[in-house]
C-alpha cells in the first residue's frame, strides 16, 4: 500500500474521509429533535388514548381548540400542530361523531364552518390538562429548575428563527396561523 510522508496509508485517508462525510444521526439535531418529539408524543398519548379514546391527532385538535377564545377553522388547527390537513380532518369527523366538537358557522364568510368543542369537549380537555401537566412535569424532571428555564428560551429561540408563534395570545390574535 502507498505511503504517504506522515506514515498514513491512502486507504485509512479514505476511511477517515469517508467517516467525515457520512452522517451520524445520533449528532444529527433535526434528527434528535424528531425523535425526542415523537417519545414526548408518545408519553403524553397514554395520559389520554386509554382512558379517554383519543389519539394523537385527536388531541391535537381539542389542544387548539382548547388555548383558543373563538371558534376557528380547520386548516388553522392543521398549521398550528404542523398536522396534515387530511390527519386534521379524520380527526375532526372522530370528535364530532363522539361530540366533543362541532361546526358552527362563520359569521365573515358563511361558505367556510369553524370548529368549537361541544361542553363534553370542554369538560374532557378540562380534566385532562392537570393529567398532562403532570406528565410535563415528570419528562422535565430529568432537568433542574434553571435548566428547564435555559431549555424554554432555546426553543424560544429556535422557533423565533423560524418565525413561529410562541405565545397562545399571539396564535389566538391571528386568524391564519
Amino acid at each position: 500500500m502507498p505511503r504517504t510522508r506522515s506514515g498514513v496509508d491512502a486507504d485509512s485517508r479514505e476511511e477517515t474521509a469517508a467517516r467525515k462525510r457520512r452522517l451520524d444521526l445520533f449528532h444529527f439535531v433535526p434528527f434528535r429533535l424528531n425523535r425526542l418529539a415523537a417519545e414526548v408524543s408518545s408519553a403524553l398519548s397514554g395520559e389520554y388514548q386509554a382512558r379517554y379514546g383519543l389519539d394523537i391527532p385527536e388531541w391535537r385538535v381539542l389542544a387548539t381548540l382548547g388555548f383558543r377564545n373563538d371558534a376557528c377553522s380547520a386548516q388553522y388547527i392543521a398549521q398550528c400542530t404542523r398536522t396534515h390537513k387530511s390527519t386534521i380532518s379524520r380527526a375532526v369527523t372522530a370528535l364530532m361523531e363522539r361530540q366533543l366538537v362541532e361546526r358552527v358557522e362563520n359569521a365573515d364568510d358563511r361558505r367556510e364552518f369553524r370548529l368549537r368543542m361541544t361542553r363534553k369537549g370542554k369538560a374532557l380537555y378540562e380534566e385532562l390538562i392537570p393529567r398532562l401537566l403532570r406528565k410535563e412535569q415528570e419528562i422535565l424532571s430529568c432537568l433542574s429548575a434553571q435548566e428547564r428555564k435555559d431549555f424554554a428560551a432555546l426553543l424560544g429561540k429556535i422557533e423565533q428563527s423560524f418565525d413561529l408563534i410562541q405565545t397562545s395570545q399571539e396564535a389566538d390574535a391571528k386568524e391564519a396561523y
